[in-house]
């Protein structure tokens, strides 16, 4: 087998094993190997050993550094060329302009303020203001158009679990539940006044979430129950029971009308609110702990429903999603329980998702410090990743509302326009929107930070 070196470079490489077994104290070793290759005195002389001494330790550790970075970059083009296969240039610029098409890119801010984890975000309805929760005890409200810090409310006594902005019609209230089994309604129009604090569960209050077109909030606990709350007056109105272990998260359909359920005894529960503890239907399939759910726009069912066994539609919410500690994601229809998609990508927890407001996508993020977009027009594909979003869990994710068209200085046009909206998607012959898609989404993590993207 003819050698790969010239003539040249096979004496350097000569000199630089004698020059190294010289320096080890290899003598004889080196002794014979200058023999062998006939290398005289001359030839190696002082000058030369200082010279080749240290020549074979550095061609060595620098092979090994370029071996990882090379490593490094074929990870790296392998996955931009996956993301780049499913893009065209006139895609790449529809999905720049077209906010139905807009994935997130590049943080546009980081918050910082928080001491501890943060546990949840919810966006205000109307104006430009971010609340956060954390494991410091405190509620941070945020303008996250500027990046600046508004107020701290302090109130609770233990973690912040959970917040969400809703009712009433004209100057929605702010909801925070907390590890002190308390739920607190701030009134932003009122400098954030605590203006009602509700007591009932008998463990940790998880998650709130406000019930569109009303006046109830519902609200889930470690105690295995789901309650409703008037807001009005601070009664809890009704109790729902079936669940069997920490209820973790919860959401309810735009109408109103319905709430997606989940937790830890690994199932998805759809309650009708009206109804006497009715729940419509029992979804399993993760093989741990629940994390997330989400019930899916009218505009992803153009994507699902040629998925799904019977295509007719029907009243209640027809796909729904769950995230899992499992690591995994399922969408389902809910019309016979079965699962249509099963996402798989994420390394640890999936911790919370969202759907595109656009229908064609499903963002998701989880303790492996990714966000991911799963494209539903291709199966549930992930087209894009996002890695170190944060620099520890990522905790939570949430999409900014949906904006009013008609009138974005009077609130009561964007909650008409919601249930106009919903009511507009629902017919084929009439798809036009009155809602305007933001390209805001928000995360929080345990690195103590939010950051927000922007298109």
């Amino acid at each position: 087998m003819g050698s790969l070196l010239t003539t040249r470079q096979a004496e350097e490489l000569h000199k630089s094993i004698i020059a190294y077994l010289t320096a080890q104290g290899f003598l004889e070793t080196a002794l014979s190997l200058r023999k062998e290759g006939a290398l005289s005195e001359k030839d190696f002389d002082v000058t030369a050993v200082k010279k080749y001494e240290s020549l074979l330790e550095k061609k060595w550790t620098s092979n090994v550094r370029l071996q990882k970075k090379i490593l490094e970059l074929e990870t790296q083009n392998a996955r931009l060329i996956s993301e780049f296969d499913n893009l065209t240039p006139t895609s790449l610029c529809v999905r720049n302009s077209d906010p139905h098409s807009w994935l997130p890119q590049h943080p546009r801010y980081t918050l910082r303020s928080h001491r501890d984890t943060i546990n949840c975000i919810a966006f205000h309805p109307r104006y430009s203001s971010l609340a956060s929760g954390s494991d410091d005890c405190t509620v941070k409200v945020w303008d996250w158009e500027h990046g600046e810090l508004e107020k701290t409310l302090k109130g609770h006594t233990r973690a912040v679990r959970g917040l969400d902005y809703g009712c009433p019609t004209g100057a929605p209230f702010l909801a925070s539940c907390s590890s002190d089994l308390t739920i607190k309604l701030w009134d932003p129009a009122d400098g954030y006044r605590n203006i009602r604090t509700l007591q009932g569960h008998d463990h940790i209050v998880s998650v709130v979430r406000f019930i569109p077109n009303g006046s109830l909030l519902a609200s889930a606990s470690k105690d295995t129950e789901i309650r409703l709350w008037n807001v009005t007056n601070g009664f809890c109105i009704k109790t729902v029971r079936g669940h069997t272990s920490w209820v973790r998260d919860l959401c309810p359909s735009l109408d109103g009308k319905y709430l997606l359920s989940t937790g830890d005894d690994m199932t998805v529960r759809l309650w009708e609110i009206s109804a006497n503890e009715e729940c419509k239907f029992i979804l399993t399939g993760h093989d741990n702990f629940n994390e997330c759910c989400a019930i899916a726009p009218f505009s992803t069912h153009q994507y699902l429903v040629p998925r799904a066994e019977l295509k007719e539609t029907q009243a209640i919410p027809r796909f729904v999603a769950s995230g899992s500690r499992d690591k995994t994601i399922k969408i389902w229809d809910s019309r016979g329980g079965r699962c249509l998609m099963a996402l798989v990508g994420h390394d640890n927890w999936v911790r919370a998702i969202a759907f595109h407001p656009g229908g064609k996508y499903l963002l998701s993020v989880s303790d492996d410090k990714t966000l991911r977009c799963w494209d539903l027009s291709q199966g549930g594909k992930c087209v894009k990743t996002l890695h170190d979003v944060h620099e520890s869990f990522i905790t939570c994710l949430k999409w900014a509302p949906e904006m009013s068209n008609a009138n974005p200085t009077d609130m009561a046009h964007v909650v008409k326009g919601a249930h106009e909206a919903k009511s507009s998607r629902a017919k084929e012959d009439a798809p036009t929107s009155s809602m305007k898609i933001q390209c805001i989404i928000a995360t929080g993590g345990v690195d103590q930070t939010i950051r927000i993207f922007a298109g």
